[in-house]
């Protein structure tokens, strides 16, 4: 399990924070730890989904989402 940051762009209420929580609540392999305002920390399973995805997925959703580099 790896961990991920992502950035989310166009978040502007609880129904925006509902719809990226439920994309990736629903995302095979995903553990969502916070959705928050312009972002999601998550726990992922690289065998079942990778970020790119998971991009994908919060964009048909009608958000911007960037991986934020890990730092570590």
């Amino acid at each position: 399990m790896r961990k991920l940051t992502l950035h989310i762009t166009g978040m502007t209420c609880g129904h925006c924070l509902k719809a990226v929580s439920q994309v990736l609540h629903s995302a095979p392999g995903v553990q969502v730890e916070s959705v928050q305002m312009g972002r999601a920390l998550v726990t992922y399973d690289e065998r079942e989904v990778d970020p790119s995805a998971l991009v994908n997925a919060i964009a048909e959703a009608g958000y911007q989402a960037n991986v934020v580099p890990d730092r570590s």
